[in-house]
């Protein structure tokens, strides 16, 4: 199956992402899982060791700054991935949307270097995430802490994890039953947010003001 843009939208819109058996074969399948991993935006669990790191900001934290590396290490033995699912045919189809302006990732650098990072898809007001990597401690944490902020400051209402593992529980992820799903995908599927709309840059501190911040 030869993936593009407009069906992976529309796959998105109806609750449905692909996933290969591996990134060295060709083969495609969508997946609807049953359970499935959500952040709630307005519950996202920072840890008191992982605010210093945000507040203090130890990395360099940038929107769309380098998508094709982010996805390269997301797929790359380098981050310590043995079995990725992000083939060829994912990095040209989710290239294809960057530049269409409907997939973004959100980098982490330090001292000029990309240390870790992560990408996903926004339709509407729902980011679907899709993978993430980290080459320093708390990289990709801080990543996915600046996403959450930033979802939230431009009107997000869904941040869609596709699976609850125990990193992402221990970040506030929690599981809902697809029925529920499908509803707060309704919810964000009928509102707009813009994800660019935002400054380039915003502190650690503003992130966190925001995330703390009772819907």
């Amino acid at each position: 199956m030869k993936l593009s843009p407009q069906v992976l939208m529309e796959a998105y819109r109806a609750g449905y992402f692909p996933m290969a058996e591996g990134k060295d074969t060709d083969e495609l399948f969508w997946v609807r899982p049953q359970m499935r991993g959500i952040f709630p935006l307005e519950n996202f669990h920072v840890s008191k060791s992982l605010r210093k790191v945000v507040r203090q900001d130890r990395f360099e934290v940038t929107v769309d700054a380098a998508f094709s590396e982010v996805m390269h290490f997301c797929a790359s033995d380098e981050a310590g991935r043995e079995d990725s699912w992000i083939n060829d045919d994912i990095v040209r189809v989710y290239s294809e949307l960057h530049r269409m302006g409907r997939a973004h990732s959100v980098e982490c650098w330090a001292e000029g270097q990309l240390v870790g990072g992560l990408y996903g898809v926004s339709i509407q007001a729902a980011f679907f995430g899709e993978s993430m990597f980290s080459l320093r401690r708390d990289a990709s944490k801080v990543a996915l802490c600046h996403l959450v902020g930033r979802l939230r400051m431009a009107g997000y209402r869904l941040l869609d994890a596709q699976f609850l593992t125990d990193h992402l529980a221990s970040l506030g992820a929690v599981e809902v039953s697809d029925f529920a799903y499908q509803s707060m995908l309704e919810n964000a599927l009928s509102a707009q947010a813009d994800l660019k709309a935002l400054p380039d840059q915003i502190s650690g501190s503003s992130i966190l003001h925001e995330i703390t911040q009772t819907s």
